[in-house]
């Protein structure tokens, strides 16, 4: 008692450091020789010793020397059990069993009798050839390789929802058995057909192996780290069961009781599917059909191109020099400047990409409802008006305006806000006189209609989809005293499902009286021509630059350019379009399907459990591979130079060599 007191706290730290660098060491040495003892075990283990050629048995019975090497086997081993073999089974007998075999029904009566006429001595290799190239015999044995897959098209548990596109997983086996296709490139395709080849439409859908396995739809916050890790182990221990012969997943909990698989091990391979989720993304499944009509569009769209190139080039230079001129440019007074928004916002998801006419390609998520709001500083003295464009486009459904399925939008809301330059308090500012260049009807669905508070009315346009359409809405006095604030605009839909507009584009004015289809300067143009107006130079000498951007705009103003372009752009309307199809993979940098889960679809890194459970987790593991399928010294283990292709696969996944 008395030689403890005399130790000090910092003489007791410095014993308690010791002992843990004794015991860190101890640790180590013993997980260290416990890796060298399930290697020494691997080697000499029965299933992974060499395989030895054993050339089949002589036979010596007269006329079965030429027997097929199989035949002499079985025919050897009759022989030592005193038992001979049965006759020589029938043509129409070995059709019936080939049949069977090869495609799981019995031959027709049509294809019996057509093969007992064949003279010819390579019927039996004709037929049996006829049975491999039939689409049937990939549906028969690509059922056994589903069973191992554990496929299935619900995701079953409680709730066992359908799983719509799984199917195309089940169609890739069918299709890679009829084609032949190589076993080495079916594994690798099954394991990281995301990786290996993603523009590969099978290759893709060969991922859904990773992904066929059940998964419970209902997850709470509590269950989300323990669901995921079930859902990792189940990619591991089908990959190991179906590629690798070895039930990996036993040693989840333990090191594995039968085979020389650690624990350690397993987590370090199970880190390989630490950000794999289930995805269903939009596949073109007949790319090369596409390309081929796509080939055919380009070749004729090729002359509208060069006409409208060489109208650029020969005539549009001369008509603008002409029009810059002290006159010309004196008369003319542009009225609507577009918004350049700084910050644009979907409620939904959606997202925005500018075009070079000012306005706004709406892409992505499609929400039932939405709000789009945007923001920018107000510098246009004497705002009276405002007006929002609903655009065609190509790429919407049925060229727009709207992102619902016919095309049309449904407006239900407009609003301004302003925020006073060095404020930080909003106040709305009332919109009044709306008037649009069509409405739906007269009532609920007109342009007057966005301005209410009611969410189920506002402007459409049905049945005038595939055309530019605008509405025009004034204010109550000029907002200059807001110049330098931040204007605030919100366009609310929530008239229908997804019945937003797809290509907005947003002007202001400062005549009241601003028409609904007058031309709209983009804000750097109409800066530019009102510091022209302004010299008194005759010659209006503009830098390049500035000459390049106001000639950009200017031959958008020019009929002939309009003529020219709105020929290409009709034929453009032809252009044709993948035909996409909702595929389910398991693949990485892809939005996961999502149910009812409470919280994130993965975590950014694995951890070693201990005895499986997320409550007991240890450090972080880094990917790895099975020692006893491939080890550091030169063991005599057959897979070290030339292993099956699922190690080989799985190894380069790892990143293991």
């Amino acid at each position: 008692m008395q030689c403890f007191k005399k130790i000090n706290m910092a003489s007791l730290s410095q014993l308690l450091m010791v002992g843990l660098m004794f015991w860190t060491q101890a640790l180590a040495d013993k997980v260290a020789a416990k890796d060298q003892f399930v290697t020494a075990k691997a080697e000499h283990w029965w299933a992974f010793r060499p395989l030895s050629v054993n050339p089949p048995p002589e036979m010596n019975q007269a006329g079965q020397i030429s027997l097929h090497p199989i035949d002499r086997w079985v025919f050897s081993h009759l022989h030592e059990k005193g038992l001979q073999p049965n006759p020589q089974a029938d043509h129409r007998v070995l059709l019936r069993r080939a049949s069977f075999d090869l495609q799981g029904i019995p031959p027709s009566y049509e294809s019996v009798q057509g093969f007992m006429d064949d003279a010819s001595p390579a019927k039996w290799s004709n037929i049996v050839s006829g049975l491999l190239e039939s689409e049937r015999y990939g549906e028969r044995w690509g059922r056994y390789w589903l069973d191992l897959a554990r496929y299935a098209e619900s995701s079953g548990f409680e709730h066992d929802y359908d799983r719509p596109s799984a199917y195309h997983y089940r169609d890739f086996v069918i299709k890679s058995l009829n084609a032949d296709m190589p076993y080495d490139q079916f594994v690798r395709w099954q394991l990281a057909g995301d990786e290996y080849e993603p523009n590969n439409p099978l290759a893709m859908m060969a991922t859904g192996f990773l992904g066929a396995g059940v998964f419970p739809t209902q997850i709470t916050a509590n269950e989300v780290e323990r669901v995921r890790y079930d859902a990792m182990d189940d990619m591991l221990s089908t990959a190991g069961s179906a590629m690798l012969g070895l039930t990996v997943g036993c040693a989840r909990c333990h090191d594995h009781k039968a085979d020389p698989i650690s624990s350690m091990e397993y987590y370090r391979l199970l880190s390989t599917f630490t950000s794999t989720v289930r995805s269903e993304i939009e596949i073109d499944l007949e790319p090369e059909k596409y390309q081929e009509a796509l080939q055919q569009f380009e070749k004729e769209h090729a002359p509208y191109l060069e006409a409208l190139q060489n109208y650029e080039k020969r005539v549009i230079p001369v008509k603008f020099e002409n029009w810059l001129k002290k006159d010309s440019l004196d008369a003319f007074h542009p009225i609507w400047e577009q918004i350049d928004f700084q910050t644009l916002h979907s409620k939904a998801g959606a997202s925005f990409r500018k075009l070079e006419d000012g306005s706004y390609i709406v892409e992505g998520k499609s929400g039932d409802s939405d709000v789009y709001t945007m923001t920018t500083t107000l510098s246009k003295k004497g705002v009276l008006a405002l007006r929002v464009e609903a655009l065609a486009d190509s790429s919407l459904k049925q060229n727009g305006p709207g992102r619902a399925d016919n095309g049309n939008f449904g407006l239900s809301r407009i609003r301004v806000f302003i925020t006073r330059k060095g404020e930080t308090e909003s106040e709305e500012i009332p919109l009044i006189r709306p008037r649009a260049t069509f409405q739906q009807n007269d009532k609920n669905l007109s342009v007057a209609a966005a301005l209410d508070e009611n969410p189920n009315s506002g402007w459409a346009v049905d049945p005038q989809f595939g055309d530019n359409h605008a509405a025009v809405f004034e204010f109550n006095e000029p907002l200059t005293p807001f110049v330098g604030g931040k204007l605030e605009l919100h366009l609310e839909f929530s008239v229908n499902k997804r019945h937003s507009i797809g290509r907005p584009r947003i002007s202001l004015a400062s005549d009241r009286n601003a028409g609904l289809r007058e031309i709209t300067l983009p804000s750097e143009v109409a800066t530019l021509l009102r510091g022209m107006k302004k010299s008194s130079s005759v010659k209006r000498a503009i830098i390049p630059e500035d000459r390049h951007l106001l000639m950009e705009w200017w031959k958008s103003t020019d009929v002939g350019w309009q003529t020219v372009q709105g020929k290409l752009q009709e034929h453009l309307l032809q252009k044709p379009e993948p035909d996409r199809t909702k595929v389910l993979v398991c693949a990485e940098g892809f939005p996961a399907v999502r149910m009812h889960s409470q919280g994130a679809d993965f975590f950014e890194k694995t951890y070693f459990l201990k005895r499986g459970s997320t409550n007991s987790k240890g450090k972080v593991v880094n990917q790895g591979f099975i020692k006893a399928l491939h080890p550091e010294g030169d063991s005599g283990n057959p897979w070290k130079h030339d292993p099956p292709e699922g190690v080989k696969i799985l190894r380069q996944k790892t990143g293991s060599g």
